[in-house]
């Protein structure tokens, strides 16, 4: 029996040891497609700063344009129905939401799992903080929840809230006269994405 895990602990170590990296490159893929998608109109974009939002590690992303700051991303989390989520927050140089994209969750299927489309998302773009609250029924002014699913709704609508408020305390000690060379990419962020993102 001990023989038997023994193998089966090996074996599981061995699968992991191999996929994991390949998780790894591809969501760093992924991060740096969103990333472009949120700030189409940089030709850098860049890590900047660290970040804790819902107890976890994220980054401010600086994005640029002729050497000039445009706006920013910020990697966030918000705690869903089952799941942690993932997200970018994308904001212009006033602080204002200009677009969020989902990374990762694992919200229930037909219900949370809606807060990838694009009607719930696109409800984000021109948010400014005050506006980031979620409410039951049409609005024109905040975010409409998903019907059925309030909780995933609140966990992408604070992760968004939490974002801007972390954002604007850090620019606040100086996140935008920070040269380069302070920038520290740290958190969640792999490698690929410590390079300017290209066309």
């Amino acid at each position: 029996m001990m023989a038997i895990c023994a193998a089966a602990g090996l074996l599981i170590s061995a699968t992991w040891s191999k996929t994991e990296p390949v998780k790894l490159r591809k969501e760093a893929q992924e991060r740096e497609l969103a990333l472009k998608g949120l700030v189409p109109a940089a030709d850098g974009i860049l890590p900047a700063g660290d970040v804790t939002i819902a107890d976890k590690d994220g980054v401010i992303y600086r994005a640029s344009a002729g050497g000039e700051t445009i706006g920013y991303v910020v990697s966030s989390f918000g705690r869903g129905y089952s799941s942690y989520i993932r997200m970018l927050v994308a904001t212009d140089m006033d602080n204002t939401v200009t677009g969020i994209n989902i990374l990762g969750h694992a919200e229930t299927p037909g219900l949370g799992d809606q807060i990838t489309e694009d009607w719930f998302q696109a409800q984000f773009g021109g948010k400014t903080l005050e506006h980031l609250n979620v409410v039951k029924g049409e609005t024109d002014t905040d975010i409409q929840a998903i019907s059925g699913a309030t909780i995933s709704s609140r966990a992408v609508t604070r992760g968004a809230k939490e974002a801007v408020e972390a954002l604007m305390a850090e620019r606040d000690k100086g996140l935008d006269t920070a040269t380069p060379d302070a920038q520290t990419g740290g958190g969640e962020v792999a490698a690929p994405v410590a390079e300017p993102v290209a066309e």
